[in-house]
């Protein structure tokens, strides 16, 4: 069952911490800027027509007057303490997902206060008055939902998530992943193939099958898909980690500056990722804990959208560690420096859920993630022979296979074809998934049961009805597409080449003793009067 979640957001917080860090008036257009591009703007710089994703001088073109601020987690957390003190005073056990927004489950502020609507109103009034910050409260059923629910401050009724994230456009997936991060990266690409594909709202999303999002788009998509539905994150199979995965560090001396408790954090959590990933396992809700030499007790909690790395584990021990020692919350300020120091995986999931890239790990720099898969590359060039390891370079050609040069590792990366001249006949977009090294031979009949070919013109004799596959059962074609021809080198006679190429939609044989995959599409390429099989679409 999906919780019942109440999210307090902040808007555009990044651009409100650096604002305030920097004596800014909230009048005063004002971009923060990650990679010289706008990743958050003041509702004053959207009124001048600054958006996220713009170019630094774009922006300052569109408004002259744009103050602009470099990204820094940091600064954004130390802000934010104060705004989770404040939450946490009329609803204990907050959980910060990221600086600017703080959830907690709204059963306990909804009975205190007799209804999810009246609790709304005192935390945002309790926060403008302790913090001094404008807040938003959303309450849903998931986290996701209620994150949505707060940027329009609503109350989603019980059992209403998923039909409030219907009409929502799909690119809200994009925009509740933490920008920077893994999620956000996959999380862009995989927002801008549902809209080449059609599916512009989290509704025609959600009503995909579950299996074919994961057999079509991947694991990461079926998170997506699972929050487009208004279910939690991932399925209700989580455990409760042992008491033995907990990690503690005696600070000896006590620290009080957050650079040395930040490199005592950083040690802290590789020991915690190592004990997790013995285990095969990987966290999911970070506790964070500090006990200073008089005995107070410091504690928060962050809640992950991703399995995290032992690099996003020591960013959010530093980020929390920098808003205790140097933040504004008098009430959470300590009296004294630190001397111990935990780390509590509340929260953890199998380890598969984190996957990291082969080239880099998260926050690793990429050209050291480069040199050392080529230093494992070479390894087994040494072990297999030079051919052992290659690697594709697209090039010139009209054919998907003629495009492909592979050229082992080590040697220029050159392609056979220069690709910039143009190359009429080349097949138009989406290539073939798989491209097989020997084309099977395909028959293709039209409905009398003849061969179908391609006239001088470029045009098929008949309609394509039927394709068999290497001798296989004939399969109806639903649908078909071309002939695409080729025709090269045709002022050479011994050298002249003459190709025809289709696209075939294919339905299943009819036959019940076979095994066979449903609807499946072809590339066919037409030549010396014979059909091969040059492509399969995935």
């Amino acid at each position: 069952m999906t919780a019942r979640m109440l999210v307090v957001w902040c808007p555009d917080w990044p651009v409100v911490a650096a604002a305030r860090a920097a004596g800014l008036p909230p009048d005063v257009p004002a971009a923060v800027l990650a990679a010289n591009r706008v990743v958050v703007c003041s509702g004053v710089a959207r009124a001048e027509g600054v958006r996220r994703g713009l170019r630094r001088r774009e922006a300052q073109g569109r408004c002259p007057e744009l103050v602009v601020f470099a990204d820094d987690p940091v600064r954004d957390a130390r802000a934010f303490e104060p705004v989770a003190v404040a939450v946490e005073q009329l609803a204990p056990g907050v959980e910060v997902v990221r600086p600017g927004v703080v959830a907690v489950p709204a059963r306990g502020p909804a009975g205190y206060f007799g209804g999810a609507e009246a609790a709304a109103e005192r935390i945002v009034d309790h926060v403008g008055a302790v913090a001094g910050v404008e807040c938003q409260v959303g309450v849903a059923d998931g986290l996701f939902a209620a994150g949505q629910a707060a940027r329009r401050g609503l109350v989603v009724p019980a059992g209403g998530s998923a039909a409030f994230l219907a009409p929502l456009d799909v690119g809200t997936l994009e925009a509740a992943a933490e920008h920077g991060g893994r999620a956000a990266r996959s999380r862009a690409a995989l927002v801008d193939l549902l809209r080449r594909l059609g599916l512009h709202t989290l509704g025609a999303f959600a009503a995909l099958p579950e299996r074919d999002v994961a057999s079509r788009f991947g694991a990461a998509a079926v998170l997506a898909h699972r929050l487009a539905r208004g279910l939690e994150e991932r399925p209700p199979a989580r455990r409760r980690p042992a008491v033995e995965l907990l990690v503690t560090e005696t600070l000896d001396p006590p620290v009080d500056r957050v650079d040395a408790a930040a490199f005592a954090a950083r040690a802290l959590a590789e020991r915690l990722h190592a004990g997790l990933a013995e285990r095969g396992l990987a966290c999911t809700r970070l506790g964070i804990r500090a006990t200073t030499e008089r005995g107070e007790e410091l504690r928060r909690v962050w809640r992950c959208a991703e399995p995290l790395t032992p690099a996003g584990i020591a960013d959010r021990v530093r980020w929390q560690l920098d808003g205790w020692l140097r933040g504004t919350a008098e009430e959470r300020a300590p009296s004294a420096a630190m001397s111990v120091l935990r780390l509590d995986p509340e929260e953890v999931v199998d380890a598969g859920a984190l996957q990291l890239g082969l080239w880099r790990g998260d926050g690793e720099d990429p050209g050291a993630g480069a040199e050392r898969a080529g230093r494992a590359f070479v390894h087994v060039q040494g072990l297999l022979g030079q051919d052992a390891v290659v690697t594709g370079v697209l090039g010139g050609g009209r054919g998907p296979a003629d495009r492909v040069r592979w050229v082992p590792w080590g040697d220029e990366r050159a392609p056979a074809l220069d690709p910039d001249p143009p190359w009429p006949g080349r097949l138009p977009a989406p290539s073939p998934s798989i491209v097989p090294t020997r084309p099977a031979s395909a028959e293709v009949l039209d409905a009398a049961g003849a061969d179908v070919g391609v006239t001088g013109r470029h045009v098929v004799t008949a309609a394509p009805e039927r394709v068999s596959v290497a001798g296989g059962p004939a399969r109806p074609v639903l649908g078909w597409a071309g002939p695409w021809p080729a025709v090269e080198s045709w002022w050479a006679a011994g050298e002249r080449r003459r190709r025809a190429r289709i696209q075939v939609l294919l339905g299943a044989s009819g036959q019940p003793d076979r095994e066979e995959p449903g609807e499946t599409a072809l590339l066919l390429v037409r030549e010396g009067g014979r059909w091969l099989v040059e492509g399969v679409y995935d």
